[in-house]
């Protein structure tokens, strides 16, 4: 019975570690819901074999049963449409004539009515006014799908109690971001009715794994840390979890993980703990006396090492683990601050002897120097990405810079490492994205659309707080959320994959997509390409050479060939020369960005329409 450990490295390479038709094709959509159990039948074994694995027992995420949709129309085609782009989605729609509604919805129970305005005998505004004056159904959401323009009809049939209207014809990704984010919306607000009503102190623990949620916990934090209570957090990150997960695959390695979670609450007990991402888990021990906290992160080190873990085939494995912990007394001002600042303590871990290490502030010194690095004013510089098939739609790749008072311009490799050292990250990468979607409101406004690139921390993304931001952003600017293109790289993604494809789920309704950049090939980085829901994938510098080397551009031609079979666009960057944006063009790749195009700017005046490689 072979016995293998998890080795902690101090650094684990990434080596190693949209469709283009408006309606998407088959069970596209589904792969990114909880009841997606099929697979498109002309996807890849790999592809397949990853929807049909379990889902990944992620704590702070609870299965959610599918949005449900009754559709109201008496023309059957445009239904059935309705209802197929629909049920791509992962919804479950049904169509229903106006005589039966009533029935319907009490068999039925939908999220949401989707509804047509004009329809004989009963038209949609009565209709609306019959369901309102049903107990209970004062507050079903109801969408009108019309093509009726007259503002004073629209405005009666508000009156009579509908939600909002959909402007027939409606592109099918515009229907489903407003069906989605309407119940999502509805569900949020019940969710949060119920726990005002629960009793206080009621649990707030995963019914799939008995962990606290996150949410819940860093609620936890922050009232001990106004009340001034004493006590310590305890941030435990499983090593080697990238090699875990090349050996064994994901499923293996997310059954691991949930194991994992259990035994780590019975050793943390009574204290709770949270699974945070992927291989870590953070514990509150509220009321633990200071000076004891470092003997019991040492503790919770050497109890976790002892476990045997069966993994398959009747292998069993061992887990060694960092370490790090602070003290609530520390000064924290919320529980993001702690959060960022128990983690910094875990990386000090990882590169200790012992495998535990507490959180030490930095020096007045230190955090002065990091906050002069942190002075200025934000820039944006741009680099178009350029379809090789010819598109009058423009769009950049967001470069941030920082000018500061004395006029030196630092790039964003001077300045993010700073920015996560001193815990401001999440603030640096806000500004980022609100100068975006500034600039995308404003060309909007112009009548000059553009899609914007930008690139984000994966603390920033693994923080709930800052989807909710973005969401709200784009509903206040009125823009169209496929204008922003969130960049994930690929060596955050292998680490912090579950956090980040939840928070992508979260604003795929509003039409945001995602580009898993920095691509190298492997199992790993392939599955990827299934488990998150992704709209483009950026290759790895180092294949704008391709053109130079055989064996290169046949695993450029591979990985474009795996890309377009999950219909993602593909993105070659660094093209300096001719013969590389020809390889690049004969490898089959979408969009190509670099030098030969055009060098980073702080304009957008860029000639899209024009542009010819």
């Amino acid at each position: 019975m072979a016995v293998r450990d998890s080795v902690p490295t101090l650094e684990e390479p990434a080596a190693r570690q949209r469709a283009r038709a408006e309606t998407p094709p088959p069970h596209y959509w589904r792969r990114w819901v909880g009841d997606a159990l099929e697979t498109d039948p002309d996807a890849p074994a790999e592809a397949a074999a990853a929807a049909a694995a379990p889902e990944p027992a992620e704590a702070e995420v609870e299965e959610e049963p599918p949005y449900r949709v009754l559709i109201v129309e008496d023309d059957r085609s445009q239904a059935l449409f309705a209802q197929s782009v629909l049920q791509g989605a992962g919804m479950q729609a049904e169509v229903q004539e106006p005589a039966g509604v009533i029935e319907a919805i009490n068999r039925f129970h939908p999220d949401l009515i989707l509804m047509d305005l004009h329809m004989p005998g009963l038209d949609g505004i009565h209709l609306t006014a019959l369901i309102r004056e049903q107990p209970g159904l004062q507050l079903l959401p109801i969408v009108f799908l019309t093509g009726d323009p007259d503002p004073e009809r629209q405005f009666e049939a508000l009156e009579g109690g509908a939600d909002d209207f959909l402007s027939k014809p409606v592109r099918p990704r515009h229907l489903i971001a407003a069906v989605s984010n309407r119940i999502q919306r509805l569900r949020a607000q019940s969710r949060e009715a119920a726990a005002a009503a629960a009793p206080a102190g009621a649990p707030r623990n995963n019914p799939e794994t008995g962990l606290a949620t996150r949410g819940w916990l860093l609620q936890q934090i922050d009232q001990a840390l106004a009340t001034g209570e004493e006590g310590g957090l305890f941030f435990v990150e499983v090593a080697g979890a990238l090699s875990l997960r090349e050996h064994y695959g994901y499923a293996s390695f997310e059954r691991l993980m949930a194991e994992a979670g259990r035994r780590l609450a019975q050793i943390v007990a009574p204290a709770p703990l949270a699974r945070l991402n992927d291989n870590s888990f953070l514990a509150l021990s509220r009321g633990a006396d200071k000076d004891g906290l470092a003997p019991t992160a040492a503790g919770i080190r050497t109890r976790l090492a002892m476990e045997n873990f069966m993994i398959r085939d009747e292998e069993r494995v061992q887990l060694r683990s960092a370490v790090g912990y602070a003290a609530l007394s520390q000064g924290f001002t919320d529980a993001g601050s702690a959060l960022e600042a128990i983690e910094r303590s875990a990386l000090q871990a990882r590169l200790s002897s012992d495998g535990v290490a507490a959180y030490v502030p930095p020096s007045d010194h230190e955090e002065q120097e990091r906050l002069a690095l942190l002075e200025g004013q934000i820039e944006l510089a741009y680099q178009p990405i350029v379809s090789v098939a010819g598109s009058d739609l423009a769009q950049y790749q967001v470069l941030m810079r920082l000018r500061q008072p004395d006029g030196t311009v630092l790039s964003a490799g001077q300045v993010i490492p700073a920015a996560e050292a001193s815990g401001r990250i999440a603030d640096l990468d806000q500004q980022v994205m609100e100068h975006a979607l500034n600039l995308v409101a404003q060309r909007a406004e112009q009548g000059a659309p553009l899609r914007l690139f930008v690139s984000q921390s994966p603390r920033t993304l693994a923080r709930e707080a800052f989807a909710d931001w973005i969401l709200q952003a784009i509903s206040e600017r009125n823009i169209d959320g496929s204008a922003v293109v969130i960049d994930i790289r690929l060596a955050d993604a292998l680490i912090h994959a579950v956090t980040l494809a939840e928070f992508c789920r979260r604003l795929m309704p509003v039409g945001v997509q995602f580009c898993l950049g920095q691509f190298e090939p492997g199992d790993e980085a392939d599955a990827l390409l299934t488990q998150m829901p992704l709209g483009y994938v950026r290759m790895a510098g180092r294949f704008a050479a391709a053109h130079q080397d055989n064996a290169l551009r046949d695993q450029l031609r591979a990985v474009i060939e795996m890309a377009h079979r999950q219909n993602l666009q593909v993105i070659g960057q660094q093209i300096e020369d001719p013969q590389a944006a020809a390889a690049m063009w004969v490898a089959g790749i979408d969009f190509v960005q670099g030098n030969l195009v055009s060098s980073v700017g702080s304009d957008l005046d860029f000639d899209f329409q024009n542009a010819v490689l």
